[in-house]
């Protein structure tokens, strides 16, 4: 039987051809920051957080304030005791060119209890505000290098210059005895006179340092506005005599009574002074000292955290 021919098997190769893949684009820095869950280095905090971080630095602000309270005068022979004899001796300028040149004391009752006292508050109100606008650009160097809360910093100068205000009531305190004052429960009212003050002041200096951060040629005018906000509050001439006074304009007598220093004056003055406490204090005082206390202090808060990631850069 004659051998069968093999069928011959030919294969039959497929090759299939796939067109190239597109490339991805590369992920954004943003991207890459959310997926290893990176964050803006100084970005805003929401509010509540950025006051539980403030509270958590709180032992800092106090720390830092002694801290330059006493490096101020380190370097001086009489040392911290300036905190006191500097307010005493502008007491005594005042006293001798409006107390007895320009008689400014016949109109006031304890004319050198009214002159110290207003003396000693303005000195406080007037050097936090002042102090306040240099307290971040006069410390770029820490606010670049390390991250905190930078209301830190305009309030440990206000805490600075309130510790030294305590120190300075206590010889306030001594001095209205030597001049005839008698205590009585109207010193209490000082207690609260102090905290809304210090809330005031505080929210200034916020206020300052955020608009000295960005232009810190407002230092260089700070005195000039300071020294008419002085005169006008009241501080060795008494207010009163120009309340009553016919021939001003409405608007003038307006603003010495809600003038936010003279206020705080009068609160003191009003506590602490016999002839001003036997007087009745006008209604409208304590709601106008609380107004500007949570203006000042709230207000002042909020605009210094809106640019809380602002500070340093630039």
């Amino acid at each position: 039987m004659p051998p069968s021919k093999a069928t011959p098997v030919t294969a039959t190769h497929v090759t299939t051809v796939t067109a190239p893949a597109e490339h991805a684009p590369p992920p954004t820095p943003a991207e890459l920051a959310a997926a290893h869950g990176l964050t803006v280095s100084g970005a805003r905090p929401t509010l509540p957080q950025y006051v539980a971080q403030l509270w958590d630095r709180r032992h800092f602000v106090t720390a830092y304030a002694t801290a330059r309270m006493h490096a101020t005068y380190s370097t001086a022979k009489l040392g911290q005791v300036w905190h006191l004899v500097t307010p005493l001796l502008n007491a005594a300028v005042y006293y001798f060119i409006f107390g007895l040149v320009m008689r400014a004391s016949h109109d006031v009752p304890d004319y050198v209890p009214f002159l110290i006292t207003g003396v000693f508050v303005w000195d406080f109100i007037g050097s936090s505000i002042n102090t306040g606008t240099r307290a971040v650009h006069g410390n770029l160097g820490l606010v670049r290098a390390l991250h905190f809360p930078r209301a830190s910093l305009p309030l440990s100068s206000v805490v600075q210059l309130f510790q030294q205000l305590l120190v300075t009531m206590g010889a306030l305190v001594v001095l209205l005895l030597a001049f005839g004052q008698t205590p009585s429960w109207s010193w209490f009212l000082a207690v609260p006179t102090l905290f809304l003050m210090a809330v005031f002041c505080a929210g200034c200096a916020m206020i300052m340092a955020r608009i000295g951060s960005k232009n810190p040629d407002v230092s260089q005018l700070m005195p000039f506005v300071l020294r008419t906000w002085m005169y006008s509050s009241g501080v060795m001439w008494s207010i009163d005599s120009f309340l009553r006074a016919d021939d001003l304009p409405h608007w003038v007598l307006l603003a010495l009574k809600v003038n936010p220093a003279a206020v705080y004056i009068d609160l003191m003055r009003f506590s602490l002074i016999d002839s001003f406490g036997t007087g009745s204090l006008p209604h409208h005082v304590w709601p106008i000292a609380i107004g500007w206390a949570l203006l000042a202090g709230v207000g002042g808060f909020v605009y210094f955290w809106k640019a809380e990631e602002e500070y340093g850069r630039g």
